[in-house]
Parts: structure tokens; C-alpha cells; sequence
């Protein structure tokens, strides 16, 4: 504990944060018109920000630092660029928060006020980053301990610990609670100060599912000799190579004894182990980056997302550049813009006929500028949908041009001729515009161009999306079909190696496309593909770019299954990055691994033209190995409480789900627990059999078991199957919207066969 103490008196000896203690006037601003002044305060526990209105009596609110994840300097938004006029950028920021929290706009009152808050915001940030899973733990125990202490005395009382555990989802019976509160009350006076409390905490959260597995490795009970640690690491976690220094670099990392000697470890130090990123299921090899990124940009997947300026959906749904900065600090790396004539010859972004609220293209284009590349320094796609008159696109060139400078890709890399496409590595720190081009990417470079001001292009995704729909009458079907769309030479020149052009046929374009040449289809035709000719798919994909986006039916902005579609190799499978579920679980899933870089790599058998592959019938390729995956489901820890509902405790079930081709989909579930959110023990095995491991996902989801409704979303984590750790490992589990929630976790025993 006395770690905290320390971070509590460095944390106390900041100027910046001193000046927090003390609390600060500033305007929340919420729009040009709504800006209100809060008094805002840092609490003691360095934690959380408390702010209410200056009138007398107002409720207050507070936030956890825990929940922002940056602090943006200057009008680096759309509400603070709308007052830009009227407060300075050096008085202005922006706390971000985590998930699909909107951010928080603030003035204050003077340079250096803003700089006391921003910096020391940074710095609390910095420090929980840089805490260790105990420190975490210690401080997640103290977070509770304050919120139970209703009286602020520094004790509590039996009441009080007991209204605590039902805050955290723990059902405990009434007698077993008191023999453990009596037992951590060392001093007897009847109640518990901090240290004691952590004592009453430690000792409820006794992992014993944890130490049956350390009883069976430790000869005497007490520790683990450095061979019975390799014997663990060998026989359950199958380490084969270097077991002896892994072995050593465990103990090094997670022995917190001192009077242990470097050669054994602790009933503590084995669960800080599993608990940490080398106990978690995910390959943490796998989890950095680790492949061949020199391959032509067609051979890998490519995180993409659809209607990337709306932030809910589409008929009404707000419009903001806010959707590009999340979308692409998600590691995605292909957005898409709707573009529209606006006023003042400066072209729009909105989703055309609805609603939405609309954005200035060229604030799309400054975000794009700062913001590509933060998560990954490989190439962005920007996708234009455009709808702009000949002057209006030369207003788009020019912006693309001026802003993103020599970001933008405006020639072939090497000034000569290509014959393939690029490598994610030749194109690092590069934006490509995908869209209509007028001619090929040979004639450019000869300088040949049919009619030198405009090319007439058809415009034809908007006429695939419509023939979808078959709900919108004939006779716009009829005028679409017929409509050419003049294009802008200008902008014409900006499109190198993504040029949009109509799907035929397979056939028709193994013989007449080129490398370069990219098509969309909506997800229904996309089916239709891959159901008639699913083997012609993968060979295509194999050879150029193919993007596939949701139904224009989708109005609330729900997504496909992405799955299907990765299944025939497609690359850029667009989804609604803004709506939560289990597609966005799997596109996370499938990108939380090579860096988050936002490419993975197709299997080979995808890349490779001379091979066939069906995923309808993956059983006919060469190098077919089935494999099985067995999971023992052990215990969940801390899961998060559902309902607000007071007194509420989950019964909670876990389900395993495989996600890959359509012989591989399955899904089998636990049984669910009563009354226990806190620490449910299941020991319930699921088994699958993998046909197609490369592009198989897992998903591991726990719900709150209702027999009258449909059961609720408790957490869940998804990974490539692929990268799957086997043994005893912990999985920490995301919430809704693909945020952590510390310390909710599950324990499980995983096995990965070879089925003969």
C-alpha cells in the first residue's frame, strides 16, 4: 500500500495539480449559444473531477480521469472552433472520453489556467498508464472504499461494508461477510480503516480456483521451486523453447516478496502472472506487429468504415468530423465521405436527401491531415462518394492538395509505370483517394487525356445502392441508370492506385481488369457472389481491391456480419464504426492483432492465384488440418452490474462463439450461476472443431441469464483464433463499445488439438 502513499505525495508536490486541488471557474461550452460557467475540482483521491454550477444547492457531477482518453489544446473541435472568434486557442480544450462519451468543451480563464488543467490531466493519465495490474487493483479498491464511506469518516461499519458488496456485485451471506470483517478488523473497533478494508478485500476475493492449479505444481504448498514453475509453463501452457530464462523472466516481473530468492515464486506472484498481459489468452507476440507488411495492398484485410462522418444514424443522425477522429484512432483505415455542393462553392459532407446535419469537406480533410496517422503509420484510404459539380470538385482537389501536402499520393512511388500494387510499407504516411478516375493509371502517366477539361464517368455506385433497395420506385431507377457524371480533372489526378470502376463479372474482369481498379458491392450482392461462385471471389480478391458496404436499408445504421465477407478475401468490408455489436466485436477482434495496425494479412491460400479455395468447401484445399478447441469456462471475476436496479446481482453465463467459414460458425454456452456477479465458478468444457483455423475468430461473451427476456450484455472479448495462448489463461473482458472495464475477467483452460 505504501506505493499509493508515494504516488499520492509526488501527485501532491505538482504545481499544476495543486492548483486543481484548490478548483478553477471555467465555461463548459456545449454550442455558440449555450456556455456556462462550473466550478471544477480535483478530489484527494487524484482520481476523479467534481464540478457543479455556481448557484447555491445545484446538484454536482463528477468524472473519473480513468474514463478520459486525451486532452486536445486550442479549437481542436467543432463546438470550440464555432466560438473561435470569441476566446482565444490558448484558453480553449477538449477532454476526450473513452467510448461513445461526447466530449467535454472548455474556456478558462486565463493561458495559464488552461495549462494547469491540461497538463496536469496529462500527467494523472500518464500515471494510471504506467501502473502495474497491482497498483491498479490497490487503486480500484480505494475508488470503492471512498464511494462506500457514506459518512467520510475514513471507517466503515459492518452496514456499510455490507451495502458496499452490493455495489459490487457481490451476494454474500450475512454470516460469511461478518467472520471475514471481524478477521480484518486487527484493531477490534468495530469497524475497518482503509488498510484493513484492502485486508477484507483480499481475503473476499481469495482466487481459489487459481490456487487449486498452484497446489498441484508446488511440492510444498507454499511456493513454486523454479522447476515446478517450468513444469507448469511446459506441461499446461505448452512452452516449449527457452522455458529456463522465460521461466527466470516471470519471477523477475512478478514476484513482488523480497524474502523469496529469485529462484521461486508465491501464491501472489503466480496469480499476478496469470493476471497480466503474458497469463491473458491474446499471443502478446501476436498482439505487436509481426508481419510481412510488403505485399501487395490487395493481399491483406484493411479495417474500413462506412458513413465515417455520422455519429448515429442515418436519417437524422449528427454529422462531425468527431467520427473521422474516433474512426481512425481506432486503427481503421479506410473512411469514407459523402460529398455535396455546398454554399459558397465550398463542398459539403453529409448522407444526401436525410436529415443529418452536414460538415465542410475541408474539416474532414484537416482531421484526416492530423489525425491519419496516430494509431498506425500505414496508408488510409479515403473513400469519396461524390455528388459535386465540375467547379466544386476542383475546390475538393485543392483542398486535398493544400491541406494534406505530400501526405497525398498524387503519382505511381517510383515515377514509372507500375505493374502491381503497392506494399502497406512502400505506401507508410500516405493518404490514397479512391474514386472515379477519367482514363487509366497508363494514360496519366503517358499524359494522354481523351478531352482535356472534364471525363464523363457513369456513376455507379450510388445506381448499385439504389438497385438494392428495390423499395424506391421505378422511375428513379430509370433516371439514375441513365445519368453521367461529369468528374473534374483536377480531382481525376488524385486518384493513383484506387480507381473506382462497375463490378461485371468475375470473368470479365480476370480478362480486362487492371491492378489498380477497385469495385464496391452493397452486402446483398456481395451474398450473392459468394454463394454462386464463392472460389472466383477469393481469386479476384486475390488479385485487386474489392469494398463491400451496408444495405442502403440499414437507415438506423445497424452492420452486416463482416465475417461472410472476409471469408472470399474481401479486403475493405466497411462497417458503421459508430454502432456497437457483434460485427464491430469482430472487426476489433480480427485487427487487435499486428499492432493495431489496421492490415492483417490474408492466409496464403487466399493470396495465391494458382490456388482454389471455396469457403463453402474448405475441406477440398491442400494443407487441410482440422483442428479442436476445447475450453473449460473456470470463473469469472468482478463482472460489471447490469441493471442499476438496486440490489440487483447477475446470474451470469458465458458463451463461446466461433466466427469463421460458414462449416466453422457454432456457438455453445455454460450453464448460468445465481446471484453471483462477483466471483462465479463454473468448470463447464465447450468443444469445437476448427476446419478453417486462419480465418476462424472467438468470441467469449457473458450475459445475465433471464428465463422472461431476451438475457443481457454483461462483457465480451474477441480474438483471431490464431492468436489463442493454450493453458490456464485469464481473459479480460471489453465493454459494450469495445472499451476495458478493470478488473472483470475470466479464467479459463484452453486446448488446441490436432484432429487426426
Amino acid at each position: 500500500h505504501d506505493y499509493l502513499v508515494q504516488e499520492q505525495e509526488s501527485i501532491q508536490a505538482d504545481d499544476n495539480l495543486k492548483s486543481m486541488f484548490v478548483g478553477t471557474v471555467m465555461r463548459k461550452i456545449k454550442s455558440r449559444t449555450w456556455k456556462k460557467q462550473r466550478y471544477f475540482r480535483l478530489q484527494e483521491d487524484c482520481m476523479t473531477i467534481w464540478y457543479k454550477s455556481k448557484k447555491a444547492g445545484n446538484a454536482h457531477s463528477t468524472f473519473s480521469v480513468g474514463d478520459v482518453e486525451a486532452v486536445r489544446e486550442g479549437h481542436q473541435s467543432e463546438v470550440l472552433l464555432s466560438i473561435a472568434d470569441e476566446f482565444p486557442p490558448d484558453r480553449c480544450f477538449t477532454l476526450v472520453f473513452r467510448g461513445r462519451r461526447g466530449n467535454l468543451d472548455l474556456v478558462a480563464e486565463s493561458a495559464g489556467e488552461a495549462q494547469s488543467w491540461i497538463k496536469g490531466i496529462r500527467k494523472l493519465i500518464d500515471n494510471l498508464e504506467n501502473m502495474g495490474q497491482r497498483e491498479k487493483l490497490d487503486q480500484w479498491i480505494c475508488d470503492w472504499f471512498k464511494r462506500a464511506d457514506k459518512n467520510r469518516d475514513g471507517q466503515m461499519n459492518f452496514k456499510e461494508v455490507r451495502d458496499l458488496l452490493k455495489m459490487m456485485n457481490v451476494d454474500m451471506n450475512e454470516h460469511h461477510a461478518l467472520r471475514l470483517f471481524t478477521m480484518a478488523d486487527k484493531s477490534q473497533s468495530g469497524t475497518l480503516e482503509d488498510d484493513e478494508f484492502v485486508l477484507f478485500y483480499k481475503m473476499l476475493t481469495q482466487r481459489e480456483d487459481v490456487l487449486r492449479v498452484f497446489q498441484e505444481y508446488s511440492g510444498d504448498g507454499q511456493k513454486l521451486t523454479l522447476q515446478d514453475l517450468k513444469d507448469f509453463l511446459r506441461e499446461e501452457q505448452l512452452h516449449e523453447d527457452g522455458v529456463q530464462q522465460y521461466a527466470l523472466k516471470l519471477i523477475e516481473r512478478y514476484e513482488p516478496s523480497d524474502t523469496g530468492n529469485q529462484f521461486s515464486m508465491t501464491f501472489d506472484g503466480f496469480l499476478m502472472y496469470l493476471s497480466s498481459s503474458e497469463g491473458s489468452i491474446s499471443n502478446p507476440t501476436m498482439v505487436d506487429l509481426y508481419q510481412d507488411m510488403t505485399r501487395p495492398l490487395c493481399h491483406y484485410f484493411i479495417s474500413s468504415s462506412h458513413n465515417t462522418y455520422l455519429l448515429e444514424d442515418q436519417i437524422r443522425g449528427h454529422s462531425s468530423v468527431e467520427g473521422y477522429i474516433r474512426a481512425l484512432k481506432r486503427g481503421c483505415r479506410c473512411v469514407e465521405v459523402d460529398c455535396w455542393d455546398g454554399p459558397n462553392g465550398e463542398p459539403i459532407v453529409y448522407h444526401g436527401h436525410t436529415f443529418t446535419s452536414k460538415i465542410f469537406f475541408k474539416d474532414v480533410v484537416t482531421v484526416l491531415g492530423n489525425y491519419a496517422f496516430k494509431a498506425s503509420q500505414y496508408p488510409v484510404i479515403l473513400s469519396i462518394e461524390n455528388h459535386c459539380s465540375v467547379e466544386q470538385q476542383k475546390v475538393m482537389a485543392q483542398h486535398l492538395t493544400q491541406i494534406l501536402g505530400d501526405k497525398l499520393l498524387k503519382s505511381p512511388l517510383d515515377g514509372k509505370i507500375p505493374i502491381g500494387l503497392p506494399s502497406p510499407e512502400d505506401l507508410k504516411g500516405k493518404i490514397l483517394l479512391k474514386g472515379k478516375k477519367i482514363g487509366g493509371l497508363e494514360n496519366s502517366m503517358n499524359g494522354v487525356v481523351d478531352d482535356p477539361l472534364m471525363g464523363e464517368v457513369s456513376d455507379e455506385e450510388e445506381t448499385a445502392e439504389i438497385d438494392d433497395d428495390h423499395h424506391r420506385n421505378d422511375s428513379i431507377r430509370r433516371r439514375v441508370k441513365k445519368s453521367k457524371q461529369h468528374l473534374s480533372k483536377e480531382l481525376s489526378d488524385c486518384v493513383v492506385y484506387c480507381k473506382s470502376v462497375h463490378f461485371s463479372s468475375f470473368k470479365h474482369s480476370q480478362i480486362h481488369s487492371k491492378f489498380y481498379e477497385i469495385s464496391s458491392f452493397t452486402e446483398s450482392k456481395a451474398r450473392k457472389h459468394i454463394r454462386e461462385a464463392g472460389a472466383e471471389f477469393v481469386l479476384h480478391n486475390a488479385r485487386q481491391l474489392s469494398r463491400v458496404y451496408p444495405s442502403g436499408l440499414r437507415t438506423d445504421s445497424s452492420n452486416f456480419n463482416p465475417q461472410d465477407m472476409w471469408n472470399t478475401g474481401c479486403q475493405i468490408v466497411a462497417l458503421n464504426f459508430q454502432t456497437a455489436g457483434v460485427e464491430m466485436d469482430l472487426n476489433d477482434g480480427l485487427f487487435s492483432q499486428n499492432g493495431h495496425c489496421g492490415y492483417v494479412l490474408k492466409p496464403t491460400f487466399m493470396r495465391n492465384t494458382d490456388e482454389r479455395f471455396d469457403p463453402e468447401n474448405p475441406q477440398n484445399r491442400d494443407g487441410y488440418k482440422p483442428l479442436s478447441l476445447s475450453v473449460q469456462v473456470i470463473s469469472g471475476q468482478q463482472l460489471p452490474k447490469v441493471n442499476i436496479k438496486e440490489g440487483s446481482i447477475i446470474d451470469p453465463l458465458v458463451r463461446v462463439e466461433i466466427h469463421g467459414v460458414p462449416l466453422d460458425q457454432a456457438k455453445q454456452e455454460t450453464r448460468y450461476i445465481d446471484n453471483n456477479g462477483f466471483n462465479p465458478v463454473w468448470y463447464d468444457t465447450l468443444q469445437f472443431t476448427i476446419h478453417v483455423p486462419e480465418l476462424a475468430l472467438v468470441r467469449f461473451v457473458v450475459e445475465d441469464y433471464d428465463k422472461t427476456s431476451k438475457n443481457d450484455f454483461v462483457g465480451q472479448f474477441t480474438l483471431p483464433f490464431t492468436c489463442i495462448q493454450p493453458g490456464y489463461r485469464h481473459i479480460h473482458l471489453l465493454s459494450k463499445d469495445g472499451t476495458s472495464i478493470p478488473p472483470s475477467s475470466l479464467f479459463v483452460h484452453v486446448r488446441i488439438t490436432k484432429l487426426t
